[in-house]
């Protein structure tokens, strides 16, 4: 299975020393990967920035504008949680870039699969405003980019492509949102878009940021339907979440039918980052990874795009990493578990999934 990855140093120039969300992150990633020879393996893919034009298919203009304004006159923030430096907008237009390539190449077949290794994280991100830590959304110029929302770019798939090119264009893409925090600006750009199923777990409850991600949030208009949060109490673990894609995620997918499969690859559930109260393991995310590859080889062709985005443990999100582009290679076996369970008890989470898979009519699907 061959794999492709898209990383650039320039990602480790958007920081702030004692931010939760700096350079040290991708660094520790990037480190592990080298030691444990796992990037020999895999195909680096070419990519450049993202374009203004590119940028507003997914951001307004006058958000992008403020952005790149704020960088060019130095250090300064968009939110209390969400800072800014002069190379702030370089890194997150090169994210987005990296996302777009990762797309294109999987769609071509020049590769089966991709990762994108870039920060800052994106899915805290709306069309207008960043918050959370993100800049611009970077999963969604993906998706974007395969279900033909960038025609008037000049990207292989245009209207000037062969009619078998266009033919070939998923016309439903699925992502699977697994980070910690509810992707809210992930959802509010496809709430009322019905190519897009958008799934989330996360953690739900005061206080964890940002709030949103309730059962009732289902999408609105066309897109009625298509948001399926999976709100989980604090001290779930690989248990719950095991349930959760079983009972929701798999049954969703399946009856969605997506072409293409997307995955918001976050590590901030494990047991010990510090932003959280989950108890996931990496053994249990490298579970959510195998069970997301078997969905893209039964629905998909294999087809799969994943973007790193939070985990505030250096060590657990190195090695989530390392684990899930192993299996993104079909290499399970390979997964590592250094930092073991936790021995807490898990919040019993049944019932939480008995009454979403009845709610959102998964129980016979």
């Amino acid at each position: 299975m061959t794999v492709g990855t898209c990383y650039d140093p320039i990602f480790l120039e958007h920081t702030l020393p004692d931010h939760p969300e700096n350079a040290n992150r991708l660094r520790a990633v990037m480190t592990l990967l080298n030691e444990k020879h796992a990037l020999a393996s895999v195909q680096s893919l070419t990519f450049s920035p993202a374009t203004f034009e590119e940028l507003t298919v997914v951001h307004t203009p006058a958000y992008v504008s403020r952005v790149y304004q704020m960088c060019e006159s130095g250090r300064s923030a968009l939110n209390p949680d969400t800072y800014l430096n002069q190379a702030s907008f370089a890194a997150a237009s090169m994210a987005a870039g990296a996302s777009l390539a990762a797309a294109d190449a999987v769609m071509k077949g020049e590769v089966a699969r991709s990762f994108v290794l870039a920060r800052p994280p994106g899915h805290h991100a709306f069309a207008d405003h960043g918050e959370g830590f993100c800049l611009f959304n970077t999963i969604a110029f993906a998706v974007k980019r395969v279900l033909g929302d960038f025609e008037a770019a000049d990207n292989g798939w245009s209207p000037a492509a062969t009619r078998a090119q266009r033919n070939a264009r998923p016309e439903r893409a699925m992502i699977v949102d697994f980070d910690v925090h509810h992707g809210n600006g992930t959802q509010s750009l496809f709430y009322d878009d019905p190519r897009v199923l958008y799934v989330s777990t996360h953690e739900y409850g005061w206080p964890m940021y940002p709030g949103t991600g309730g059962a009732n949030e289902q999408g609105a208009g066309a897109g009625k339907g298509s948001t399926i949060n999976v709100p989980l109490p604090a001290g779930t673990g690989d248990m719950g979440y095991s349930s959760a894609f079983d009972q929701i995620i798999v049954p969703a997918a399946r009856r969605f039918q997506p072409d293409m499969l997307f995955v918001s690859a976050g590590f901030d559930a494990h047991w010990r980052d510090p932003l959280a109260r989950m108890l996931v393991s990496l053994t249990g995310f490298a579970r959510m990874m195998a069970v997301l590859c078997e969905l893209s080889d039964e629905l998909c062709e294999g087809k799969l795009v994943t973007v790193l985005e939070g985990g505030y443990d250096y060590d657990a999100l190195a090695y989530g990493v390392l684990n899930t582009l192993r299996i993104m290679q079909s290499d399970i076996s390979a997964a590592e578990d250094p930092l073991g369970l936790n021995r807490s008890r898990e919040t019993p989470v049944g019932d939480v999934i008995r009454n979403l898979s009845d709610l959102y009519g998964l129980t016979t699907a």
